[in-house]
């Protein structure tokens, strides 16, 4: 809710004061096709310039990679693209989040799914990825936008527990797997170490900072100070241990646009897949990525977690 009520107010306000200067310059003689033309160049020119800046920021801080996976210009340009555009989307899924976060109808289910958005976001950001696990047969899946944005990690993974005692009293299912974005996967670990993991059968993060981003020092806020490298409270948060339940799985990006240094998006006692040429919020849109979370949310549970 916050992060939506935040982006109509600023977009509302800048869309209003380009409105008003537009017609005066209108009004005063000057053609109008070109205020048309440059609203959305100026959208995207500012999309791109973000985008611009959290690469180089990855670049700077990256992980080691192995030479394999050193990308061609062109393919270089393809996860910049795919990544720009990606965000440029972020904003009006976000806004319309509501229509995207509906739950599904009451019904008994044994395998309910919970997806936890990341840091600054809503479930809006789902879209893509809950359209094609639903036409994979994966389900019922449920949403949640916790907030307010820049609280505690602590009070998202409290919220977190209320959505899921919800889901089992609308399914009765005994267990809820989760698919958690960016900061989600830290909301679903400090949720265990609050709440335990009886009522989670599994857990499978996408492009979790688990260690901690480097670009959490470009924005203000407890959650983002939880975010941070080397920070007491992410020190202090226990990593699956082995044999440990539920089972956890990382999904993360050599090429991860907002998670630097990018392998500390690895977790131990977990399993973990490395993917390549797919930036931070590109891993909620892309194909592969989701396959990838159907493959896992269908793989069967065995005790403990895979190391």
């Amino acid at each position: 809710m916050w992060t939506a009520i935040a982006l109509w107010m600023i977009n509302g306000v800048l869309v209003a004061g380009y409105a008003i200067v537009a017609f005066r310059e209108v009004a005063g003689g000057s053609p109008a096709w070109p205020w048309v033309v440059a609203a959305p160049v100026i959208y995207f020119a500012v999309v791109f310039v973000l985008t611009a800046i959290y690469f180089a920021i990855s670049w700077l801080r990256r992980s080691a990679r192995p030479a394999g996976l050193r990308l061609s210009p062109s393919r270089s340009w393809r996860l910049f693209v795919r990544e720009f555009l990606a965000i440029a989307g972020s904003a009006p899924r976000m806004m319309g989040y509501r229509a995207i976060g509906r739950d599904p109808p009451r019904a008994r289910a044994d395998d309910p799914v919970l997806l936890v958005h990341g840091v600054l976001c809503n479930a809006g950001v789902w879209r893509s990825m809950k359209r094609r696990l639903s036409a994979a047969g994966i389900g019922p899946l449920y949403t949640l936008s916790y907030g307010p944005p820049l609280a505690s990690i602590e009070l998202f993974a409290d919220q977190v527990a209320t959505k899921i005692d919800a889901i089992l009293a609308a399914t009765g299912a005994r267990q809820v797997s989760i698919v958690a974005h960016s900061m989600g996967g830290l909301v679903a670990r400090a949720y265990l170490r609050r709440h335990g993991g009886a009522k989670l059968r599994r857990v499978v993060t996408i492009g979790t900072p688990h260690a901690g981003s480097v670009h959490a020092w470009m924005f203000p806020g407890t959650s983002l100070s939880q975010l941070r490298p080397g920070n007491a409270w992410l020190a202090a948060l226990p990593a699956p241990s082995e044999g440990s339940s539920p089972p956890f799985v990382s999904l993360w990006s050599w090429h991860d646009s907002m998670v630097a240094p990018q392998t500390s998006a690895r977790l131990a006692h977990a399993r973990n897949v490395e993917l390549a040429g797919v930036g931070h919020n590109a891993l909620l849109t892309d194909p592969e990525v989701a396959q990838r979370v159907i493959e896992e949310l269908r793989r069967r549970v065995t005790s403990g977690c895979p190391a």
